[in-house]
Order: C-alpha cells, then structure tokens, then sequence
C-alpha cells in the first residue's frame, strides 16, 4: 500500500541581491520559515532532499541547521532541479520509508546571463562559443522560430512580461517589484531578436522549502493540507528542438515539456481543465507562451488571444505566474522550482494576498524546463 502525500509547510527566503549572504544562509532561512509553518522543529524532520548548481554538497547545509543524523540526497536537473527534489521527496514519503521530509533549494549566482561553461555538461567549447548554449542566442532563436510558426507577434511577448512585472510587485519576495510598461519592454534592448532585456529573468540568489508528510497524519500539523498528485519528470527525445542539439533532426520530436505534463495529469487523474492556478517556467517571455500550449492549456497560436484577453492575468480563467515568475523574481535555479510549489500552496491556501486568485483554486500546476532538455511538472490540490 503506497501513502498519499500532503504539504504542510513552505518557505521561502527573498530572491534577489544580497551581498555577503551565502547560498547556505539563505537555505537556513527557507527551512527555518518552513519549519515555522508547520508548526515543526528541525529534529522533527527525518529525511531531507536538496539541489543547487553553486552549492556542490546542499547536505552540508545540516551543519547550519543541527547535526540530527538525518538522510540527505543531494539532486540536481539544471533548472528542473526541484522538480527532481519534490519527487524524490514525496516518493520516499509514498513508498512509506518516512513520515515526514524537506525538500530544499538554494542558489547564489553571478551577475549576467546564464553563458554557462558548455564543458560542464559534457558539450564540446565551441557549442558555447558559438551562442548555441545557456545563452540569450538559444532562447531568442527558439522564440523566433515559434512565433513565426504560429503567428504570434512581438507584443504578445511584451505582454507577458508586463503581467509578470505586476505580479512581481505584489510579492514581497521578487526580485523585480517594479510594473514596466508593455511599450518600454519593446523598446529596451534587443538581446537576441525577438526578445528584449525586460523579457529575460535574471540569474540571481534565493533559497525556498517545501515540508511534507503522510497524508493522514497531516491534520496533525495544519488544517490546510495541499496534496501532492504527481510528479513527473521527462528527458528530450531524439528530435526535440532543445538546447543541446547538436545536428539536424530527421524525424522532429515534441518537448519534454509536452511529455512530462501529460504523465503528471495523468498520473494525478486530472486535466489541465481542472487547473486553477499555473506556474510556467519563464526564463524569458516567450518561455511562458510555448509551455502554455506545451503544458496543454491551450492549442498553439491562441496564446497571442488568450494574453490579450487577459486569460493569464490573476483575474483571468488561467492565471499564470501569479508570484511574477522567473521574470520578476529571477531564477536561483536550485530554488525556482520550489518557489513555485511555494506560489502554489499559498494560492491553494486562499492566503496569497494581494495576488490571491479569486475563488481559491483547489488545483495548481507547476512546469520546470531545464537544459540540456529536461522538464518536470507538478500537480497539486486541496
């Protein structure tokens, strides 16, 4: 007999700048803020998963926290990172080896872009050198292309990162918490046609955590338990337009995305019609329009008439992004997927505040994208 599994606790330490505050610190504070809305101790917890792409050893973060001998598994998917921590997470928990977990995510990253060095996933210099890696030049050719493929304009990207810059401001956590207007987006700098500097998130620095336990022992902890449905993560396959392709396909294949999203639906018994809140990853705007449709929620090409009708807004039939997503609050990358979950609990909670999506959902769904093409979605309800 497997368990079911329940959210009790989430938190978060800001994203953004903050100068002499390492990555572990930050951690502290999102397990900390966890722990205090769940109402647990740290000796409490009995088992810990965490991921980062600065931090080598995240397990040495118990050093900070209390040496109570507990299990730690440290992961790491790029930017589907926490995708790979929930799930390892909630399996333990399902499969009955524990009771109750943390996942946790932290990141301290350099100011720029994200020029990765190719070589430390096992791709040759030149893939870098070219613009065919981590960079502006692989997201903005990938928008290119699908924009031109669905007639979908310029704008639409503007408007997407509008929206995000407005939730943004309504979270005390983000990173940009400053409206920008669609015409000065277009207008900013064009770093790799067709997206401009305010359509990219920015690498920054942040830590979040996700506590979690037994389904039935949940009450226990909290009277607002957000069940974790599905994880489900997926790998490209041959033909998949992602970041690591290397040569011309023969046969084009979908996303992972698309595969990932449809195992976690069907996993968690539901549809993306069921869904009340969405996070997207959108490292840029043009990120957040493909997973859209990739994710299932809408057909390719009506994105442009869903943004424009404000669909995706938090008033909307579809808010995505309510937090202000990568966009807004940057991406620390082994803590973005968990501030999503974050997003999500406190949604499915009714206590998001100020960008609370009226009528409280009772269905959230999270994608993760990460390179060299690996996707993880999350469904959870009440």
């Amino acid at each position: 007999m497997t368990n079911e599994v329940a959210i009790i606790g989430v938190g978060m330490h800001p994203f953004g700048r903050f100068a002499g505050r390492t990555a572990m610190r930050m951690g502290t504070d999102a397990i900390r803020a966890a722990l205090a809305d769940a109402g647990l101790r740290w000796r409490d917890i009995q088992f810990a998963v965490g991921g980062s792409w600065e931090v080598a050893n995240p397990d040495a973060i118990v050093g900070l926290m209390g040496l109570t001998g507990i299990p730690f598994t440290n992961v790491f998917n790029a930017c589907a990172t926490a995708a790979s921590a929930t799930e390892a997470c909630a399996d333990a928990i399902r499969l009955g080896k524990h009771d109750i977990g943390i996942a946790i995510g932290m990141d301290k990253h350099p100011r720029g872009a994200f020029t990765v060095d190719p070589t430390l996933v096992g791709m040759p210099t030149w893939y870098g050198e070219n613009g065919q890696y981590l960079t502006t030049q692989f997201f903005g050719m990938k928008a290119n292309r699908y924009l031109h493929e669905h007639n979908i304009s310029q704008r639409t990207l503007a408007r997407v990162a509008a929206k995000n810059y407005r939730n943004g401001a309504l979270n005390p956590n983000a990173f940009r918490r400053k409206p920008i207007p669609e015409q000065d987006i277009l207008d900013s700098a064009v770093l790799n046609y067709p997206l401009t500097h305010y359509m990219f998130c920015a690498p920054d620095e942040g830590a979040a955590a996700v506590i979690m336990c037994r389904a039935d022992i949940a009450h226990r902890y909290t009277d607002r338990p957000v069940y974790v449905r599905a994880v489900a993560v997926r790998t490209r396959t041959y033909g998949a337009y992602e970041v690591n392709t290397t040569y011309a396909p023969v046969e084009e294949d979908v996303s992972p995305s698309v595969y990932a999203s449809r195992a976690a639906f069907e996993a968690a018994g539901v549809s993306p019609a069921d869904i009340g809140v969405v996070q997207l990853q959108d490292t840029d705007a043009g990120a957040e329009v493909i997973h859209m449709a990739e994710a299932g929620f809408c057909a390719h090409g009506d994105q442009e008439r869903l943004i424009a009708d404000g669909v995706t807004e938090i008033t909307g039939a579809l808010p995505v992004n309510t937090d202000g997503g990568l966009i807004a609050n940057g991406e620390p990358i082994g803590a973005s997927g968990l501030r999503q979950l974050h997003e999500l609990v406190l949604q499915l909670r009714g206590t998001a505040g100020e960008r609370q999506v009226a009528g409280k959902p009772t269905a959230g769904f999270a994608l993760l994208y990460g390179a060299p093409g690996t996707a993880g979605a999350t469904v959870v309800t009440t």
